[in-house]
């Protein structure tokens, strides 16, 4: 289901689960300009079509004690598809590894991480991700401080977009 297929309830209905996932259907059928149970049945019809992947808590980092956050860009050595696909398994099995995100250019995988402290860190990236099979280089940066940290999308960007195209 293409963003461009969506009517406007149905993309009011995204904006408002990503600010607030945790709003009761009442609430959100409210806001979006509908009755509850219509705004369920779209809610579900969008989670089984997989634009609503799932809800979570936006935990505070480094509050909980991960007070390490790094990027980790990362070179194979080959880049077969069968390469590619065993990496990013692997990455899914590391529980420091929050993202991982392949891209073109120099760098093969970009990694966000978090870590208790740079011990710890530093014992993945030495005993598990330069170790790992097929990885030939690791560059680390280490993250002072962050200006933004905003999931999702931009839907008034799609907004504004698609009014102009009407």
């Amino acid at each position: 289901m293409a963003a461009t297929r969506l009517d406007p309830i149905d993309r009011k209905i995204l904006a408002e689960l990503q600010a607030d996932g945790r709003m009761t259907n009442v609430e959100l059928a409210k806001r979006v300009g509908i009755s509850a149970p219509p705004c369920l049945r779209r809610v579900r019809t969008l989670e089984e079509a997989g634009l609503i992947k799932g809800y979570h808590a936006d935990v505070d980092a480094r509050e909980l004690g991960f007070e390490v956050q790094v990027f980790a860009m990362v070179g194979l050595q080959s880049q077969a598809e069968s390469d590619l696909s065993k990496f990013e398994s692997r990455c899914r099995d590391w529980p420091l590894v929050r993202e991982c995100h392949m891209l073109n250019g120099e760098v093969d995988f970009i990694l966000k991480c978090v870590a208790p402290d740079l011990s710890t860190f530093q014992t993945f990236l030495t005993e598990q991700l330069t170790a790992a099979d097929n990885v030939a280089s690791v560059k680390t940066s280490l993250v002072i401080r962050g200006a933004k940290d905003e999931p999702g999308v931009p839907f008034e960007v799609l907004e504004e977009r698609l009014s102009r195209s009407a």
